[in-house]
């Protein structure tokens, strides 16, 4: 990787910022028949969101807003 350095003057990067702070937020576009907002309820070790029964069988996303 020295070598790369000097022929090029590329600098090495990880995948992780410095600050995760001032890490920027994707922006997310999605297009779809209906939208739910809701809370995360803690069951067990992970969480879970109850969804209509009509949804069940269907796709869906779920996008962390916080």
């Amino acid at each position: 990787m020295v070598a790369l350095n000097r022929e090029t003057g590329l600098k090495e990067i990880s995948g992780r910022p410095k600050d995760p702070a001032k890490y920027p937020k994707p922006k997310c576009g999605v297009f779809g028949e209906e939208m739910i907002e809701k809370e995360v309820k803690p069951r067990g070790n992970a969480g879970r969101v109850y969804l209509p029964p009509d949804w069940v069988g269907k796709l869906v996303k779920i996008i962390r807003i916080d």
